[in-house]
């Protein structure tokens, strides 16, 4: 198992930016988060992952490395639509997995020309794929290729952790850049520490989020 490598560097800067993150770090300790080093096949996970628990992402991929072996887009073109929904993936996810495989098996897209680009050229780029967003962009551009400073501003647990780190009710765009540059250029360190704060690895801490008024039924 790869995991995203980081180190004393990363969190000497981090704690010398922001004095609650450097406690928390300090709370926390050193975090392991596995990486995905092949882009195609995180691609294809992550596609398969979306809108479904993790156990059964775990269960369709476990399929679909069985029956096809290495997940490449020769493996993937070399499959219909139908066969790829046997391995229990809806059919706009086969549609959407087949779209990336062929694009890169003719060469209309080049995957290894992301490697040059920057951040927001690769979040661009990969988002012109069918069935890739901002966010499943952004999370590839961290576990899989390893980008340094990436904070998701679509992720919920991000958020979470922030508004959790720094007793804030609501997290505004304004309020994301501010933390955001502050942590910049080790952005993607910051963001496995607030995913821990969010995930309650710290005790006692908890979420500030306004509570939304309950109505009451008539």
């Amino acid at each position: 198992m790869e995991i995203f490598q980081y180190g004393d560097a990363e969190t000497s800067y981090l704690k010398a930016r922001d004095k609650q993150l450097a406690w928390a770090i300090e709370q926390i300790g050193h975090i392991k988060r596995e990486v995905h080093p092949d882009l195609f096949a995180a691609l294809v996970r992550s596609i398969v992952g979306q809108q479904i628990s993790t156990k059964a992402q775990i269960t369709i991929w476990e399929r679909m490395e069985a029956g096809l072996g290495k997940i490449t887009p020769k493996t993937i073109c070399a499959c219909s639509k139908a066969e790829l929904q046997r391995y229990g993936i809806s059919f706009r996810k086969a549609s959407y997995i087949r779209g990336a495989a062929e694009k890169i098996a003719d060469g209309s897209f080049d995957m290894d020309a992301l490697q040059a680009m920057s951040d927001g050229e690769v979040c661009k780029t990969l988002s012109q794929l069918n069935g890739i967003g901002v966010w499943t962009a952004e999370m590839l551009m961290l576990f899989s290729m390893r980008r340094t400073d990436i904070v998701s501003r679509g992720d919920l647990a991000i958020l979470r952790g922030m508004r959790m780190l720094y007793h804030h009710r609501k997290i505004t765009k304004t309020l994301f850049e501010k933390y955001r540059r502050r942590y910049s250029p080790y952005g993607s360190v910051a963001s496995l520490y607030l995913w821990a704060i969010a995930g309650g690895a710290i005790e006692g801490m908890k979420d500030y989020a306004k509570k939304e008024a309950k109505k009451n039924d008539k």
